[in-house]
């Protein structure tokens, strides 16, 4: 029995190649069975009937020829079969025929032997291959051998290549239409596919609209009903974090005024180390709260992106680290959220690490950015748990040995918002790598 699993892999893939398989299958399935029918009954019947035609024929000269057994009366014979039947005939003395075995092959010389042997009931010989347009009949008689030439059309019926060349035609008509037709319907489902891509990749599908079928419509309507939803719940999202910053950043602001009219009297270092750990602490809530906001993206040369983030990186006391990128690549990104995640990626290699390698190259239909450090790096059982917000496998709340822990959820919340996303692996430097795969 033929495993499901093997007949999957030769089925097409696609919509179209699926839909033109449910229609070429019955049309195939229609042809065989039209076909098996026409060669079960009309092709036989009519190869039989022709066959029994010139053996009729022949029938009818050697009855003649035996009314008429003077060598004179053949000519005339001759000329009368030649005449009505297109039948060229010649009479030989000899019994070469006698005890002679008739082979036939094919279906014509098979039905022509059964009609000579019906309608003759002599010795003979059937020769289909000598000549390429004529088919020879010779039949024992008693003084001799009857040798009958006629032609091929005699016992082929045109009829057969019509009805092939017909049944053919039509198909690949009927096949050519339902490609057309079929690639017509597809359209809309491929175009409802590649604006959700897009939109899954941050970027907008201004141009897109309900069409096709009624089904790809509702579909299409439903995602354009749910990407206003997403946006609508973005800019309000945005609107409220902007109003929760300003109103959490006034109260800090008169605490730090306060701090600094006390002067440097006892505790007042500390205080001031608090707030400005509060403060850091908000701002890493509010840019993970806010994502990319309304950040539309834009056509972004990448590497002079990531060499302004390394840049920045050596301007804050990074000294060992190198940048490399295969050509300049150019991506639509949100540039701001992007710069965001490589240098949370980038702080966290320099913050644990003594040299820091960051590449960027094209593989394939995406484009990929490596950050690798020679760090203790991140144990492969605790690499799902550093994405986590809030975790920070450094468990010292101390703000010089890290964050928040939301700079890893940042970056992955970032990628994953242009539709790619990042992982965490062992370096060839010994530390930890930062995979980021972004589509283009």
């Amino acid at each position: 029995m033929i495993n499901a699993s093997v007949i999957k892999r030769f089925l097409p893939r696609s919509l179209l190649g699926r839909s033109l398989l449910i229609i070429v299958v019955p049309l195939v399935l229609l042809q065989v069975v039209s076909g098996f029918i026409f060669y079960e009954s009309h092709w036989d019947k009519v190869t039989l009937r022709l066959a029994r035609n010139l053996a009729g024929d022949v029938a009818v000269m050697i009855d003649l020829m035996n009314q008429n057994p003077e060598a004179s009366d053949r000519n005339w014979i001759f000329a009368l079969a030649a005449n009505h039947m297109h039948i060229s005939a010649t009479f030989r003395d000899g019994d070469g025929l006698i005890g002679e075995s008739v082979k036939a092959e094919g279906i014509v010389e098979e039905m022509l032997v059964r009609a000579m042997r019906e309608y003759v009931g002599r010795p003979f010989r059937i020769d289909t291959r000598s000549m390429p347009k004529h088919v020879a009949v010779h039949v024992q008689l008693g003084e001799g051998v009857l040798d009958i030439i006629t032609t091929r059309k005699r016992l082929f019926s045109s009829t057969t290549y019509i009805f092939v060349m017909w049944m053919v035609g039509t198909s690949l008509i009927l096949f050519g239409v339902a490609t057309i037709f079929m690639r017509n319907q597809v359209k809309p489902v491929r175009r409802l596919a590649q604006a959700a891509d897009t939109f899954g990749k941050g970027r907008d599908a201004p141009n897109f609209k309900p069409e096709g079928a009624n089904e790809v419509r509702q579909a299409a309507a439903a995602f354009l009903a749910m990407r206003e939803r997403i946006q609508r719940q973005i800019s309000q999202r945005t609107e409220m974090l902007a109003g929760v910053s300003h109103d959490l950043r006034t109260p800090l602001t008169r605490m730090k005024l306060q701090l600094e009219l006390l002067g440097a009297d006892g505790g007042v270092p500390e205080l001031k180390g608090d707030v400005s750990e509060m403060e850091h602490m908000l701002e890493g809530y509010l840019a993970f709260a806010r994502g990319d906001g309304e950040e539309q993206p834009i056509p972004t040369n990448l590497t002079a992106l990531l060499e302004d983030v390394v840049a920045q990186a050596r301007r804050n006391g990074a000294k060992a680290i190198d940048f490399h990128s295969e050509g300049e690549i150019m991506l639509p990104v949100k540039p701001a959220a992007l710069k965001r995640c490589v240098t949370n990626l980038v702080e966290n290699a320099t913050r644990h690490a003594g040299h820091v390698s960051v590449r960027a190259g094209l593989r394939k239909d995406a484009v990929e950015i490596t950050v690798d450090d020679d760090g203790p790096g991140i144990p492969e059982d605790q690499r799902d748990e550093a994405f986590r917000p809030f975790i920070r496998l450094e468990r010292s709340r101390k703000p010089g040995t890290g964050g928040v822990g939301l700079g890893l959820t940042i970056a992955r919340d970032v990628v994953r918002g242009h539709g790619g996303d990042i992982e965490l692996g062992a370096s060839p430097s010994g530390g930890l790598r930062a995979r980021v795969h972004l589509p283009t």
